[in-house]
């Protein structure tokens, strides 16, 4: 499901349009978007506070920051228990997007990336309509979202 709408009418926040495109919603906990990454060659979620014109951790408030520190736990042990010998990486650099958003992905010896990171390394592998769909429903019912 692509993103392209506010998350509710008394809340202008947007999601960045790189965001938008990179990624399928797969719904929202009390404070983030929760994203899927469209490319099939890992296993990788993105957190984006619905704040707007948040682009640092540090323009949300204390609340808000804790709030975000529970949710990329949540998302970092459905992640370890899908795949428990991959390794979790978390990161929030914001050089392409300045959004505040957070990557979550498990990487394994062997990926395409390895032992580099993920972005810029190639192309994403985009999955087709149906496996989107499929991906989706998987991951909403790992992280309760459904």
């Amino acid at each position: 499901m692509r993103y392209n709408k506010p998350a509710n009418e008394s809340n202008p926040f947007m999601l960045d349009q790189r965001l938008a495109h990179d990624c399928l919603r797969l719904g929202a906990f009390d404070l983030c978007e929760v994203l899927l990454f469209d490319d099939t060659r890992y296993d990788w979620l993105v957190l984006v506070p619905r704040v707007p014109s948040v682009v640092e951790f540090l323009d949300l408030s204390v609340a808000q920051q804790q709030q975000l520190a529970l949710e990329i736990q949540r998302v970092s042990r459905v992640l370890k228990q899908w795949r428990p010998t991959a390794k979790l990486n978390v990161g929030a650099l914001g050089n392409l997007v300045s959004q505040l958003h957070v990557h979550l992905l498990l990487r394994e010896a062997g990926d395409p990336a390895w032992p580099g990171p993920v972005w810029g390394h190639s192309p994403a592998s985009k999955h087709s309509p149906t496996s989107a769909k499929v991906q989706c429903e998987i991951w909403q019912q790992r992280l309760a979202l459904v």
